[in-house]
């Protein structure tokens, strides 16, 4: 029979669960909040892209853009680099652990295709994982995915191209979580280098009273850059994003599992204070017919 000194832990255990409750609360909400300011900056960034396509495009028509460098495909394709974006922190649900198994994935496909796999890792979570399995990132950024900055991408941009342009890797692929909504991400793959011609096809010439300085190559040779740079950007932002939505429901489901436990730890608690009450009883009623028995 449940005792007093049952009472005891099954209180301190309520009140312990309680003090996490309210942590796990507290972290929903700065997750929610955080939320609307990075689905706010994946929306301002869309725009960007839109128009730098459309100019790049446009130009490619009075250009050899399949020249470019960074467009240009390797003759063979031995060494590819995987960009990753996970976070910085963990308590994200199954964020990180999406991305790593996608990009776990994509390495494999790589060597098994006989190519050497070259990591670049962005966000702590990633740096960790894989040099705990001897995969050692070429190079790793961390501090940046919780509130990605534009200087952040170029850095990482300047570090893949200067790769790429250099044959330390022929192809790069970006490996991040796309955000639909606040209830949906999926994870996502994306070929940053080369940059595919393709996106730039159908674009319409400006017309002839247009005239330019530098010349339309040279402008080019400018923009390329900046739109593989804005690709990582992108990936920064969608990845912010589905982070903060993913605590979110992380801290929520914490939250409610807590609430569960608390109800169902008051219950044992009820029951073990009215179990004590009743022997209580039980004992004063019978030290009392003793007693009376002695009469």
């Amino acid at each position: 029979m449940p005792g007093a000194g049952e009472l005891r832990v099954l209180r301190r255990r309520i009140r312990s669960v309680k003090s996490t409750q309210k942590i796990t609360k507290a972290m929903e909400l700065i997750a929610a909040s955080r939320i609307n300011r990075a689905r706010r900056a994946v929306e301002a960034a869309r725009p960007y892209a839109v128009l730098i396509t459309e100019a790049i495009s446009s130009l490619a028509v009075a250009s050899e853009v399949g020249e470019h460098p960074l467009i240009a495909p390797h003759e063979s394709v031995r060494r590819v680099g995987i960009i990753v974006v996970t976070s910085d922190r963990g308590l994200a649900g199954a964020y990180n652990t999406n991305v790593l198994r996608r990009a776990e994935r994509l390495a494999k496909e790589e060597r098994e295709a006989g190519r050497e796999v070259v990591i670049y890792s962005l966000g702590r979570k990633a740096e960790t994982y894989f040099r705990y399995r001897q995969q050692a990132p070429a190079a790793s950024w961390t501090g940046i995915a919780d509130q990605p900055r534009f200087a952040s991408a170029c850095e990482v941009g300047d570090t893949v191209m200067e790769a790429y342009t250099g044959s330390e890797v022929d192809r790069v692929w970006l490996v991040y979580t796309d955000f639909k909504s606040a209830m949906t991400q999926v994870t996502a793959v994306a070929q940053v280098l080369p940059v595919q011609p393709q996106q730039f096809e159908g674009g319409t010439a400006y017309p002839p009273q247009f005239m330019f300085e530098p010349g339309p190559d040279d402008i080019l040779a400018e923009l390329i850059p900046r739109y593989v740079q804005h690709r990582i950007f992108a990936g920064l932002l969608e990845g912010a994003a589905s982070e903060h939505a993913s605590r979110q429901r992380a801290m929520k489901a914490a939250s409610d599992n807590a609430g569960d436990i608390i109800e169902d730890l008051t219950r044992e608690a009820n029951r073990a204070r009215q179990a004590a009450i009743t022997t209580e009883i039980s004992e004063i009623v019978g030290g009392a017919e003793a007693l009376s028995g002695r009469k």
